[in-house]
Parts: structure tokens; C-alpha cells; sequence
């Protein structure tokens, strides 16, 4: 037990070595003196001050949206394949989609199309994502499922929880909190955000960009009703040029935000004013190509959440693959528009439902008060196990002191994030760390009072208490390891920092101090042992 070869020494030494080497840079005021960029710990939302926001995703318009998609799905397919299946309008009210075959005797036909483009069963319900009905012979009505929308929500919400955090990275954060609660709710937390509304304003938008070509032909008196020609619908134009706060525009998209491969906040050559330049994919590129080759001379519409920004006129065709956005923008809001963009489109649209800002001074006070705590438990223990133990709580005190950088540390090392139930956690770690040594000593303290040598005290002080260390730690690991399973954001960071606490306290309390033992040990060789 008491066997120490000197790689075995200079291997732990080194080891602590790099962990309170990593712990430094953490140290208030010290990252910011350093040369060079190091890992540090990340404060928590209750810490660096930021903003908590609970977004709450709108079923209404997946079910909506799936309609709409489901409607080109139908044209496309009736037309695509060999023999083409001429159909009427399609309606899309109540949230269902019908039609009219324009030949009765192609029912079958079209059934046959419908089904394998409205998908199979939905998860592991069995249950059709549409269903499909005939109505007066020749009239089709689909009707999306309940099951079919719940996986639709549920695969909105992973795409939109997926979209937040890109945006929320092009913001320039560091550890943002996202994660989804419930079946059409996510939190965000994101620490040491300074402008919470630009974080709502970012958030919030949808960024459903699409391009496409005006109606020339639809009536202004039927466009003040809100009524539009058949295959064509009302937007409104809020800047509208001729000051008509309406315009009609094709269904039919020329170009959609999924078809874009870049977009930056940039400034118009000629006038100076911010603009979003936008770069299309090689798909996008060459269809607007052929799209402003074909209807030059006509307007085609630019519209962002179904609310249209501009509607230029095509002069003459755009072969480059880049395109400008501009619509009355300041810098902050073209740049956001273009982080929008970049990071995608939401699938569903999300609103703030709940929201707290905790500020920087209130993070900073929890800070002096984690710090103070953890400086009073470490005295009171460094004081406890000295008067009580002598030399052996002095080899404890030490271990105590090198397990705090040690998780600190290890917490820079996995760039984890510090909380103020995180520093509960800290400050309940001292408080135990030196469990194991009160263990250990008592039971030496007992083998030499029963007559033993010094030696044989020691050794068996440590091997008999390590079985009782092993064993109530390993019940602490399983208490924090369903915390960290079940629990979320403060019970979360609780128990991350036991964990880390009960792995290193072991360590240091067990391994260490046996090493600096067994080397006063051999150095001394003493008789007798007060303890």
C-alpha cells in the first residue's frame, strides 16, 4: 500500500499539475491578462447575466403549412407523370385540400398518385398521415391526420430547435442553453447576452424568403376586397410605391430561402443604404436565370413572412446566381435579416411566451457570494482537520486545496458551465471532500492504538477504509447521475459539479495523501504516530 515508485509519483504530480495549470486561466481576472487564448469555465445564466426566453411554436401553422406544401405536391405530381391528369383549382380551406378531376375516369389513376405522396403510416401509430376520400365521383378531398400532424409537429420542432441554435451561434454567444420542453415549447438561455430584444427580434422571425412573379392582371377593386384571380393570392406590400397596401402575386414560388447558399448585410453601391445581398445554390442560380429570361420586363414580388418587402421590375435577366434585397433597412436590422436567412428558415412559427433578463450586477453579487462560501468552507475544514489530525489533516488540508483547482480544471477542460447551483455543489464538495481522510485516519488512529506498528497502521488504515470510501461515494455517483439525467438547467449544473467533485475528491483524498504519506514514511521512518 504504501509502494510508490518514482514514475508513479512524478505521473500523479503531473497530473494535478495540468489540472490546476487548466484551473488558472478561470481565476477571476486572470484570462484577461494572458498572452494567448485559454480554456476557461463558462458562467452560467445566473452568473454572467443574460436572457431566458420560452418560445412556444404555433400548431396552427404546421397544419397550415403542410397544407400548402401538400397542394404543390398534388399539381406537381398530376402533371409529372405519364398519362397527365388535368385537374381544377385547388381549395385549401378547413384545413383540407380538394379537387376536381376535370375526367371522372381517372379516379383510380389519381388515388394511386395521392397515396404515395401522402405518405405512409405516421410513426409507430399505423395511422395514414392524410386520409383520402372521393366525393361525388370525382371530387378528392384530403384531410391530414391527427397523428399525421402530431410527428409533423414533433419534426418541426427538432428543425426549429436546430434553426434557433444557428442563429443564436451567428450571434457570436458562447454556451447558449437550448433545449426543447414539452411537445411545442423551447428554452433558450444564452449568458452574457447585453441587447435581449435583438435577441427576441432574431428569434422571432420566421425568414421564409420567396421570390415570385406578380399578377399583373388582378383587378385593384378586387384587390382592396382581398380577393385575387384563380392561382394567384393577396399579399400585403407595406411600402408599396404606388401606396395600394396590397399586391396580387402567382402561388407558385420562383425561388424559396432553401435555395440559398449565402446572404450578407451589405450597402447599395448607388444610394449607400444597407442592404441583404443574397447568393442562390447552383439549383436556385440557374432557375432564377431561366425565370428572368422568360418574363423580362415584368415585376416579380420579394416576400419575407408572407409580407412582400419589394417588387422590382426585370430588366433584363440576372445570370449571376446573387440577388439584393432592399426594403428601408438600418445595418442592425439588414444584418439580422441576413443571419435569418443564413441559418434557415423555422418551420414553425415561434413567440415569446415567457422571458427574464438577469443583469450583470445581480451576476456578479451571486459570484462574491459562491466565492465567499467557498472560502469560508475551505478554512473551517482546513481548520477542523488540523487541530484534529496534526500532520495527517495537514496532508488532507493540502488535498482539499489542489481538489478545488482540480475541478476547476476539469470543468475548463470540458468546457463546462459554472452556475450558482454549480457553486452549491462546489461549496458541498469541500464540505466532504475530506470524508474519506476523516475515514482513513480514525481507522489508522484505531490500528495503532490496538498495537500495531506504524507502518501496519497506515497500510491497513487506508486498505480497510477504502472499501467503506468506495462504497459511499458510489451511492453519492448514482444520487448525481439521475440528477443529471433527469433534471434540466440548475438541477443539471448541480450535478455535473458533484460528479466531477465525487471523482476528484477520491482521487486526492485516497491516492494523493497515501503518496505523501508513504513518503514521509521512508523519509523519517517514525517510531510512533500522533494522530
Amino acid at each position: 500500500m504504501l509502494d510508490f515508485p518514482r514514475w508513479k509519483v512524478a505521473s500523479i504530480w503531473a497530473f494535478l499539475a495540468v489540472l490546476v495549470a487548466l484551473a488558472i486561466p478561470s481565476l477571476p481576472g486572470v484570462s484577461e491578462r494572458l498572452p494567448f487564448k485559454a480554456p476557461t469555465i463558462n458562467l452560467g445564466l445566473d452568473l454572467a447575466g443574460g436572457s431566458y426566453l420560452l418560445l412556444e411554436a404555433d400548431t396552427n401553422d404546421v397544419a397550415a403549412t403542410r397544407v400548402e406544401a401538400m397542394r404543390e405536391q398534388v399539381q406537381t405530381e398530376m402533371r409529372r407523370q405519364d398519362p397527365r391528369i388535368e385537374i381544377g383549382d385547388i381549395s385549401s380551406r378547413g384545413g383540407q385540400l380538394s379537387f376536381l378531376l376535370r375526367d371522372p375516369s381517372q379516379v383510380d389513376a389519381a388515388r394511386e398518385r395521392l397515396l404515395a405522396i401522402t405518405g405512409g403510416g405516421a410513426g409507430m401509430t399505423g395511422q395514414r398521415e392524410w386520409d383520402i376520400q372521393v366525393v361525388d365521383t370525382s371530387r378528392f378531398v384530403l384531410t391530414p391526420t391527427q397523428a399525421g400532424l402530431s410527428q409533423a409537429v414533433d419534426r418541426a420542432m427538432q428543425d426549429a430547435t436546430e434553426v434557433v441554435r444557428r442563429r443564436i451561434d451567428e450571434l457570436g454567444t458562447r454556451e447558449p442553453t437550448i433545449i426543447r420542453q414539452g411537445s411545442n415549447r423551447i428554452v433558450v438561455q444564452v449568458p452574457g447576452l447585453g441587447n435581449p430584444q435583438a435577441l427576441k427580434d432574431l428569434l422571432g422571425k420566421t425568414a421564409k424568403l420567396e421570390f415570385k412573379l406578380v399578377d399583373q392582371n388582378a383587378d385593384p377593386a378586387q384587390l382592396a376586397k382581398g380577393q385575387a384571380p384563380a392561382g394567384s393570392q393577396v399579399l400585403p406590400y407595406p411600402n408599396s410605391p404606388s401606396g395600394i397596401p396590397f399586391i396580387a402575386v402567382k402561388r407558385s414560388a420562383i425561388i424559396t430561402g432553401d435555395m440559398l447558399s449565402d446572404a450578407r448585410q451589405e450597402f447599395d453601391p448607388q444610394t449607400n443604404a444597407p442592404q441583404v445581398s443574397i447568393t442562390f445554390d447552383s439549383q436556385g442560380g440557374r432557375r432564377f436565370a431561366r425565370v428572368t429570361q422568360e418574363n423580362v420586363n415584368k415585376p416579380f414580388a420579394i416576400i419575407l413572412d408572407n409580407s412582400v418587402i419589394s417588387a422590382p421590375n426585370i430588366n433584363e435577366p440576372i445570370l449571376g446566381g446573387r440577388a439584393a434585397i432592399n426594403g428601408g433597412f438600418t445595418t442592425e436590422s439588414a444584418n439580422a435579416l441576413a443571419i435569418a436567412l443564413r441559418s434557415g428558415k423555422l418551420p414553425v412559427a415561434l413567440k415569446v411566451v415567457e422571458e427574464s433578463t438577469v443583469g450583470p450586477d445581480l451576476g456578479k453579487d451571486s459570484i462574491r457570494a459562491g466565492i465567499l462560501a467557498s472560502a469560508v468552507a475551505v478554512a473551517l475544514v482546513v481548520a477542523f482537520m488540523l487541530v484534529t489530525y496534526g500532520r495527517f489533516g495537514a496532508y488532507a488540508n493540502l488535498a482539499v486545496v489542489i481538489n478545488v483547482f482540480v475541478i476547476l480544471g476539469v470543468l475548463a477542460l470540458i468546457k463546462g458551465t459554472l452556475t450558482l447551483p454549480g457553486i452549491a455543489g462546489f461549496v458541498l464538495t469541500i464540505g466532504t471532500a475530506v470524508d474519506a481522510n476523516v475515514l482513513i485516519n480514525e481507522r489508522i488512529r484505531e490500528e495503532f492504538h490496538r498495537g500495531r506498528s506504524v507502518v501496519q497502521s497506515i497500510e491497513l488504515g487506508y486498505k480497510e477504509a477504502s472499501r467503506t470510501i468506495f462504497e459511499a461515494n458510489v451511492t453519492h455517483a448514482i444520487s448525481g447521475i439521475i440528477m443529471f439525467l433527469l433534471g434540466s438547467g440548475p438541477v443539471k449544473g448541480f450535478a455535473v459539479v458533484l460528479l466531477i467533485g465525487i471523482a476528484t475528491s477520491v482521487f486526492t483524498a485516497v491516492t494523493f495523501t497515501r503518496m505523501l504519506v508513504a513518503g514521509w514514511v521512508r523519509r523519517t521512518k517514525p517510531k510512533t504516530i500522533n494522530i
